[in-house]
């Protein structure tokens, strides 16, 4: 009974702390904007949690040779191209919209996990994947109709959350195999030679102050080292779909942070949407926990026999 609580206290850490720490990056990404252009900003986060890594032992560990192309992969789509997208994003729609469209990674890590089992989702979850994509829709609605730039924004953004569906879901075999540290170290690696090109003038020419280099230190130790470590540990363990419930947070934490801190404005339709999207990754989990609780039926040949 004791180890059962254990392990429940354990799982919603998992969820909760990268859920904190992921909707706090917006805001530090917006701080960030301020010293340097947005490929120096991915490409300084990426070396912070690199470098935080390389300091843990266990980090380095060495991992099966057949996964060595999935954590390159890793390094691409949860990394280098998300990472690089959000900046961007940044640049035209608010730190708190950014972490508010967030909330729809849940449903892509839904239906990348249901196309990957090669089977037809649940009711409840294709339920859940309509109310969210619904929600989806109203958050981006009002940055859409704001003008070019805000419609390029929000799109960049999808494409980034997309890119976090496919991931999550890649990363669950390789963390179960190897561990989250070493694959996780690995990916970053791949993530920081990708951005290097970029990143490195942006960074020469950043103008810092103690506010934004505080802001990149934990975007780059906590949200993109701690984070993603415990995020791809959660993976492992709980599943692609169950550990993207780690975004429910997200949207949650920017919001606040995006309208206490830098005092941005967000349209009451969005602070619906997100809400909507919300209710769709709840509807899309009681789903999995009824399935997860389900007994298994028994298969009969076709004399009626077990099998």
């Amino acid at each position: 009974m004791i180890e059962d609580h254990m392990d429940g206290a354990i799982d919603w850490m998992l969820i909760v702390v990268p859920g904190i720490i992921w909707g706090a990056s917006f805001l530090f990404i917006a701080e960030g904007l301020e010293a340097m252009a947005p490929n120096g900003v991915t490409f300084t986060r990426i070396a912070i949690g690199f470098a935080s890594l390389s300091l843990i032992p266990a980090a380095r560990r060495p991992i099966a040779r057949q996964d060595w192309t999935g954590c390159a992969l890793l390094g691409v789509l949860w990394l280098a191209f998300p990472l690089s997208m959000f900046p961007f994003a940044e640049q035209r729609v608010s730190s708190a919209l950014t972490g508010m469209l967030n909330g729809m990674t849940t449903l892509f890590a839904a239906a990348v996990a249901g196309m990957i089992a090669r089977r037809f989702p649940a009711r409840g979850i294709v339920v859940g994947l309509a109310v969210g994509l619904g929600g989806g829709v109203a958050m981006a609605l009002p940055g859409i109709g704001a003008g070019h730039e805000s419609l390029t924004g929000v799109l960049l953004i999808l494409a980034a959350i997309v890119s976090y569906g496919i991931a999550i879901n890649l990363a669950r075999p390789l963390q179960q195999r190897n561990g989250a540290l070493p694959v996780m170290w690995r990916a970053l690696g791949v993530a920081l030679l990708l951005t290097a090109p970029l990143g490195v003038p942006a960074l020469a020419s950043a103008h810092w102050s103690v506010r934004t280099g505080l802001s990149m230190l934990a975007l780059g130790a906590l949200g993109t080292g701690l984070a993603h470590v415990l995020a791809a540990t959660a993976a492992g363990r709980l599943g692609a779909t169950r550990a993207s419930v780690i975004t429910l947070l997200m949207p949650v934490v920017a919001l606040v942070l995006g309208v206490v801190v830098r005092g941005e404005r967000v349209a009451g339709l969005s602070v619906a949407g997100a809400a909507v999207c919300l209710t769709g990754a709840w509807i899309i989990r009681r789903a999995q926990e009824r399935a997860a609780r389900a007994p298994a039926k028994l298969v009969l040949d076709p004399i009626g026999r077990s099998l």
